[in-house]
């Protein structure tokens, strides 16, 4: 249920995210993954442009539960998990709105990332004391 996910991010299914048998394709779950991460990065750090912030995506792991629809509005929440010394592990759950019917779950692992220098960084303490203070973990 959504109601564990302080951040949400509702997802009209386009006519475009759907393949030959109407429901949406595998690979667009990521662009909803991405919406909601992007929405989470500015709540919790005031993020506005994710190059400004320094993260990239190292692992994604994605369970399908049942197809969405092109019609369907979807609801797509986000929530930390752990926070490592230079990686943080999100969860996602994806509801159909109306009916809250489960259509996936997954998970990423986020990595703190120097653009400039090309490398992954630790976490400075402030972003380890946001998320704690967010998503109530240690």
């Amino acid at each position: 249920m959504m109601i564990d996910y302080r951040t949400t991010v509702d997802v009209q299914v386009r006519f475009s995210d759907t393949d030959a048998l109407g429901h949406v394709n595998n690979m667009v779950y990521l662009s909803y993954l991405e919406l909601a991460r992007i929405e989470y990065l500015k709540r919790v750090f005031g993020a506005v442009e994710t190059r400004d912030f320094g993260v990239i995506i190292a692992r994604v792991e994605i369970d399908y539960r049942s197809p969405a629809f092109h019609y369907e509005t979807l609801v797509v929440g986000i929530r930390a998990l752990e926070l490592g010394g230079a990686s943080m592990k999100l969860d996602y759950r994806v509801e159909e709105k109306k009916t809250g019917r489960l259509v996936a779950e997954a998970k990423t692992v986020m990595v703190s990332y120097d653009y400039r220098a090309n490398q992954v960084k630790r976490w400075p303490d402030d972003v380890r004391e946001k998320v704690e203070a967010y998503d109530g973990i240690a």
